[in-house]
């Protein structure tokens, strides 16, 4: 293991969270369960082809998602990468709209037509995901530029993956968004890998909350596996963006089980360093939360079995849903 994964894997971890009443582990536990059913699902059905174009699951992330999207209003905006199937559900989209895009049907959240990396849901305020790497992020950032010149009080949350900070569009966003006070938080879902290509090849400096410090922005840093804790640090900052009306550079170190996406087998990582990272497995991780809350073991799995059902109903609806008719594609492609 090189210097820069050790420091990466060294990130403070300072004490557990607080304890959050039962009812709200419960709803944690249900949407990282659901998040992660919802994948395997949809890993299944890409391998049987029922669908094609990319792929990229979250799983071992859900946490991540789950934990900041609890910190937000409703009226909160969200914009986030390719990898965007948990975000969209915990924003609250349901997981028959996001699986039927994914199968191109006319019931799905774009009707079909964006397919795993655009999902968008504008009731919801989710933003989208998007396929350039961190071409998004100076749009997250006039998204806050526009809620701040209205006035409305919303905070936008803005997710990228580690890869994204060399990019210019980075630099640029978070340059204006602390010129002009924006009410934005910047995530960095810093899960150790550019794809394929680990840290000590792509970054001189692993600890990537440092850039904030060229643009006098406020920063934090920590491991994001346990749901509570992402909720109340990335509450802070959220705290920061809709009182003080000031950015925040988050990174959150995580980890995914699976390769970048279906197509990678994920060879260059070896299998213990997989095992040791499942140690700390957000699901295992919050139905621990919900032992250590009293919660009977009944209602956990009354939780299991209604997740099974639901992620079962919504692959079934999407296999029933109709495409998208041909000559209704005109309607989104121009306008008169």
């Amino acid at each position: 293991m090189s210097a820069i994964e050790r420091e990466v894997l060294d990130v403070a971890r300072s004490g557990r969270s607080q304890p959050a009443d039962p009812a709200q582990l419960k709803t944690y536990y249900h949407q990282m369960l659901a998040i992660r059913r919802m994948e395997e699902a949809l890993a299944k059905a890409y391998a049987l082809r029922k669908f094609g174009g990319f792929l990229h699951l979250y799983i071992g992330q859900e946490a991540l998602a789950v934990g900041a999207l609890a910190a937000l209003k409703p009226e909160d905006y969200v914009f986030t990468t390719y990898r965007d199937h948990a975000h969209a559900y915990a924003k609250g989209m349901s997981a028959r709209s996001i699986i039927a895009e994914l199968y191109g049907k006319e019931t799905g959240c774009s009707k079909g037509l964006g397919g795993s990396m655009h999902l968008f849901d504008a009731p919801h305020n989710f933003m989208g995901g998007y396929g350039i790497v961190g071409g998004h992020i100076p749009l997250a950032a006039g998204t806050a530029f526009a809620s701040k010149y209205r006035g409305d009080g919303r905070v936008t949350l803005c997710f990228f993956g580690d890869a994204s900070v060399a990019q210019g569009a980075f630099h640029e966003a978070v340059t204006l968004a602390t010129l002009w006070r924006l009410p934005i938080v910047f995530i960095c879902e810093n899960n150790l890998y550019s794809m394929g290509t680990p840290l000590y090849r792509s970054m001189s400096v692993a600890d990537v909350s440092q850039k904030a410090l060229a643009y006098g922005m406020a920063r934090d840093r920590f491991e994001g596996h346990e749901v509570l804790r992402v909720r109340e640090r990335v509450a802070e900052a959220v705290r920061r963006a809709r009182v003080e009306s000031m950015p925040t550079l988050v990174e959150i170190v995580t980890y995914r089980f699976r390769g970048h996406s279906m197509s990678d087998a994920g060879l260059y990582r070896t299998k213990e360093e997989v095992e040791e990272w499942k140690k700390r497995d957000p699901l295992t991780l919050g139905r621990d939360l919900l032992v250590g809350a009293k919660v009977d073991e009944k209602e956990i799995l009354d939780i299991e079995e209604k997740v099974r059902l639901e992620i079962e109903d919504a692959v079934q609806f999407a296999e029933d849903s109709p495409e998208l008719a041909f000559e209704r594609l005109a309607e989104f492609t121009y306008k008169d």
